[in-house]
């Protein structure tokens, strides 16, 4: 049996959405393997502003793609998305808001924990709770 994916706040890693059905698995969860080259890592409730500048990156996040299995993303959708794609929204000034505990481990290869720190969208005060 594999142990589970766990997640940045050092947890088991925690659904991230199903509607629209997310992942690079498209399994609801933000897991990753050895097929997943742009480590799709960090569950994001994704704003406009957000997906606008990935728009500008070359990463259109918002166009229907059914060939892919992808619906086209709306702001408040939560999505697994690439941390090196988060990354550069988060140095433009753009960061979509992250549901760390959903958020996998793996995407800290990429994103210093501080930085998706201060864009969380999950955590109470008291982050013992979550553990």
């Amino acid at each position: 049996m594999t142990e589970p994916e766990r997640n940045v706040l050092g947890g088991e890693l925690q659904p991230c959405g199903t509607e629209p059905l997310t992942g690079f698995y498209r399994d609801g969860s933000c897991s990753t393997g050895p097929d997943d080259l742009g480590s799709h890592t960090v569950c994001t409730v994704v704003s406009q502003e957000f997906l606008e500048v990935q728009r500008e990156l070359g990463n259109d996040l918002s166009t229907p793609r059914p060939e892919y299995g992808f619906p086209g993303l709306r702001p408040g959708d939560r999505w697994c998305v690439v941390a090196a794609r988060w990354l550069q929204a988060y140095r433009a000034g753009a960061a979509a808001g992250v549901v760390l505990a959903a958020t996998n481990a793996r995407a800290l290869d990429v994103v210093p924990l501080a930085a998706l720190r201060q864009h969380a969208v999950d955590v109470p005060d008291d982050v013992s709770s979550l553990e």
